[in-house]
Order: C-alpha cells, then sequence, then structure tokens
C-alpha cells in the first residue's frame, strides 16, 4: 500500500512538473508559426495573385462537389498535422477556388484586384481588433470617421453620420430600421405591439434585401409595395405618388422609399431628383441603395446619374464593388446630426460603454450598430484611397464606362448579339442567339430555346476554366448575359477574347 501511495504522489509530482512546465511556455511556437506564414505567403501571392491574374491561367480550376471535397479532405480530426501538409492545403484551396481577381471574370459585381486595399487587408487581419471602442481601436475608430466624412462629402452634405456595415443588405436593413424609428421611437422598447401597419416602397428591380429587411423587422414582405418601372428598369415618380396615396387611403402608414442607384442586373438608377420631391411631399424617408452605383460620385463625368442623392435621408454605398476595395466594405450614410444612428441601435452596455472613461467617450462609436464585434473594414479603403487619391478612383470609374462603350459597339459589329437595351452603367445584358436560331424568332419555340442557351454557354465555360460571365431572367425575358466590365486590369483584348469565347462555346448550339 506504501509504494502504491508513493508511485501516486511521483506520478501526481510529475504531471505537475509537466502542468507547471506546460503554463510556463506558450502553445503557439512564434518561430514556427511565422515560417509557416511566410511559407504560405508565396503561395498566395503565386497561386492567387500571380496566377490569378494571369490571362494564360484557367479563372477556375472546375470540379463536381463530390470529387472536390475528396481532393481537399475536408475533415476535422482530433490530431494535427505537420506543416508541410499544411502548405498543400493552403496550396489546394488555392488552386480550386474561382479566381475573381482574374481580368476574365466577369460574372459578379466584385473582382480585380487593388494592391495596397490588399495591404489593408492583410494588414486589418493580423492586427484583429474591434471597432467598437477608442480604447481598442484608436487608429481605427478616427479613420473610420475620416473616411465616412470623405464619402458624405461626395453625396453633398457637409454633416451627418454613418457606420461601416457588414454588406449592402445590413446597410439597407438599417435604413429600414432607422426611418421606423424615427417616426415611432417607441417601438425600440414596446416593439411591434400598437404600431399601425406600415408600408415599404421599392422599385421592381430593386435589391432582395428590401424584402428580407421588411420580413426581418417585422414589417412584412406584403407590406413592401412594389413601384412599376420604366423600360430602362427605373422607378416611375409617378406611380410612386400614387401608390403612396392608395397606401395611404387603406389606412397604412407608408414610411420608406427604397430608391436604387445601379440596379443588380440591369444597372438602372432610379430619377432621386423626382423621388425626393414625392418623398418631401409625403414626408417619407428618402433611401437610396447606391450598392453597387455609388462609386459613380467620383466621376465629374458619370455624377450626374445620382442628381439628387443630397436629397435623401440615407444611402448605402460598397466600395468593395466598383472600387474595387476588397469584401468586405460597405458604408451606410446618414444626413442626420441627431445621434439617430445611436439612439436607434444603443443598448448601453456597461462593460463596453462606460460614461466615466478618461476620454472622451463619444468616439466609442460600437453602440450605433446593432453588432458587438465589428470588423475593420475601413483601412482597406482609407489605404487605396491615400494611394491613389479621388483622381485616380475617378480614373478607374470611367474606364468602366469606356469599356462598356467598347463592348457594346462591338458587339453590334457582329451577328447574334442581341442587346436587351443601351447600358445606361456597366452591366451590358445580352442574348447570344445561335446560327440554327437565327432567322426563328417567330416560330413557337423559340423563346423555350433561347432560353437553354445562356446555362448551356455558363457550364461550358465553367468547366473549361476560360472565363466567368453570370446570366439570369428578368420578368418575362428568358435567360440572357450580364457581362459587368470595370475591373481596371481588363484592356480591350479581353472584351475581344470575351465575345470570341461566347461565339466559340455558342456556335453550335
Amino acid at each position: 500500500m506504501a509504494n502504491m501511495l508513493r508511485s501516486s504522489l511521483a506520478d501526481g509530482q510529475a504531471e505537475e512538473q509537466v502542468g507547471l512546465r506546460d503554463l510556463n511556455e506558450p502553445l503557439i511556437d512564434h518561430s514556427e508559426g511565422q515560417l509557416f506564414l511566410s511559407k504560405a505567403f508565396k503561395i498566395i501571392v503565386e497561386e492567387v495573385l500571380c496566377k490569378g491574374t494571369d490571362i494564360s491561367q484557367k479563372v477556375c480550376e472546375w470540379k463536381d462537389p463530390e470529387e472536390l471535397a475528396r481532393l481537399l479532405d475536408l475533415e476535422l480530426r482530433a490530431t494535427g498535422e505537420p506543416q508541410h501538409k499544411l502548405l498543400e492545403r493552403v496550396s489546394d484551396v488555392a488552386k480550386y477556388s474561382i479566381k475573381t481577381s482574374h481580368p476574365r471574370f466577369f460574372n459578379q459585381q466584385y473582382g480585380g484586384v487593388d494592391y495596397h486595399a490588399l495591404a489593408g487587408r492583410f494588414l486589418t487581419e493580423a492586427l484583429n481588433t474591434n471597432l467598437f471602442t477608442y480604447e481598442v481601436a484608436p487608429v481605427f475608430v478616427l479613420m473610420e470617421t475620416e473616411v465616412l466624412r470623405g464619402l458624405r462629402q461626395l453625396v453633398g452634405w457637409t454633416e451627418g453620420d454613418g457606420l461601416f456595415c457588414p454588406g449592402g443588405s445590413t446597410s439597407n436593413m438599417f435604413a429600414m430600421n432607422l426611418a421606423r424609428y424615427r417616426l415611432f421611437p417607441e417601438v425600440k422598447s414596446r416593439g411591434l405591439w400598437g404600431l399601425p401597419r406600415l408600408t415599404v416602397f421599392t422599385s421592381s428591380e430593386s435589391h432582395y434585401s428590401v424584402n428580407k429587411g421588411a420580413a426581418y423587422l417585422g414589417i412584412g414582405t406584403d407590406n413592401v409595395i412594389v413601384v412599376k418601372v420604366d423600360d430602362g428598369g427605373r422607378m416611375i415618380p409617378e406611380d410612386l405618388d400614387e401608390k403612396i396615396t392608395l397606401a395611404k387611403s387603406q389606412g397604412t402608414v407608408p414610411f420608406l422609399v427604397s430608391c436604387t442607384s445601379g440596379t443588380t442586373v440591369q444597372g438602372a438608377f432610379d430619377p432621386l431628383d423626382r423621388i425626393a420631391d414625392v418623398c418631401e411631399k409625403h414626408k417619407l424617408w428618402m433611401h437610396v441603395d447606391a450598392a453597387w452605383g455609388g462609386s459613380v460620385l467620383f466621376s465629374k463625368q458619370h455624377r450626374h446619374l445620382m442628381k439628387g442623392v443630397d436629397r435623401a435621408n440615407s444611402v448605402g454605398w460598397n466600395p468593395h464593388k466598383m472600387l474595387l476595395a476588397g469584401l468586405q466594405c460597405s458604408v451606410l450614410l446618414l444626413q442626420d446630426t441627431t445621434n439617430l444612428l445611436k439612439r436607434c441601435h444603443c443598448a448601453n452596455a456597461s462593460y463596453l460603454f462606460q460614461q466615466d472613461k478618461f476620454y472622451d467617450v463619444n468616439l466609442d462609436v460600437g453602440d450605433k450598430s446593432v453588432q458587438c464585434s465589428r470588423k475593420v473594414d475601413c483601412l482597406k479603403l482609407w489605404l487605396m484611397w491615400k494611394a491613389v487619391g479621388s483622381a485616380g478612383l475617378e480614373e478607374r470609374v470611367d474606364k468602366a464606362f469606356i469599356h462598356v462603350r467598347y463592348l457594346v459597339e462591338e458587339m453590334k459589329k457582329r451577328e447574334g448579339f442581341q442587346l436587351l437595351r443601351e447600358p445606361e452603367f456597366v452591366n451590358v445584358c445580352f442574348w447570344f442567339i445561335p446560327p440554327s436560331m437565327r432567322g426563328k424568332e417567330g416560330h413557337a419555340d423559340y423563346q423555350e430555346r433561347l432560353a437553354k442557351v445562356a446555362p448551356v454557354i455558363k457550364e461550358r465555360m465553367m468547366k473549361q476554366g476560360t472565363m466567368m460571365v453570370g446570366y439570369q431572367p428578368l420578368g418575362n425575358k428568358v435567360n440572357f448575359f450580364r457581362v459587368i466590365a470595370f475591373s481596371p486590369l481588363l484592356s480591350k483584348k479581353d472584351m475581344d477574347f470575351f465575345l470570341d469565347e461566347i461565339e466559340r462555346l455558342g456556335n453550335d448550339l
């Protein structure tokens, strides 16, 4: 028994010694970790930034889901892997991911790469702080304030408020929440109990986040009133006025009009000045979803598309789109100077937002958001803006319009390309008519056959990896392509390649 006791004590002392040794040493080896990081960074530069922007390389390395899961070996296990294996993982992730910086990635409203913004993104990740109080994010509280001020000036406001948000959908939802709170501040404490039926107005081509916001905030999608658009996809102010009047006569309380500057599909710009007249007449909050089109404000030549934006109450804008700030970089800008954003969203958490701090507590901006943890999204835009200036950002916008004009003119020279209409922005929407279907527009099955063309061409380009472009139906229009041409990496050669490749992939259909 004594021997067993001594053995037990010895084991306990040994475990205690191991425990003490572990407590006196960090679990992470900095030299080993930094070596891994430097090797991983080399892979990222080579695979993503060199090969991923090289037109001789593929945009995507398509694999079916089952094969891709097997190649990536996604299962998580109890024991870790050696560094050489982890570096293979990094390489595989890069290899099989879509190269969104590739000049021939035309698929979405983001893409390309700005290296200053990318450096800001790397630095943001390395610093890993939370943008809610000055004590933990002093640099970024001041930086965000300055970037928001610069963006508001472009809108035309000398004063106001704002916030970086996790995406344009959130910006739109925040605007909806603010508009409701301004009209019915008691909703914050009492909830929907006792509120009248509220109605929101937006165009038939607005972003789906308006409907999502209405559902999320308890307003209800049935209370989103759809306003007619003209042939170019722009909201018709006269129809808006009539629908607001009708809604009032039915006992509802209109409170928000959500306009769009740069619709997702056609790139249409609602006539903001005329809509502002309607909003002022009915005393409604006017929000402009400029997530896609807001960057025209940098361009003296094209900012007229948003004439009247200075009359809005709020503007949502995504610099991660046309400006290439990188995902995600989205702002909500407000004309309000009454601290509405904070009053609407604050919870006054005493463990974060103490009022007896040794610095100005107005610098603690976190209570303006419904988030607690909030990623730093201002650094990438600030560093890029510092690098190229407003003039450089203006040049990017103007160049995108030039590329689109070139692409449209070249389309008109080729048989088989049919535009939906002349583009207002940098969205070019068109059908490709294969040779076998040309001249057969009057046939009964023409629309049914045309609807199948874009999906087949898309499948072929994805599996071959040559480029990426999106397609969709719209209203009674069957599937058509929507090419987004805005990346500063683009050249006329890429525009010519795009047209040639559509023909090559679709001529036999």
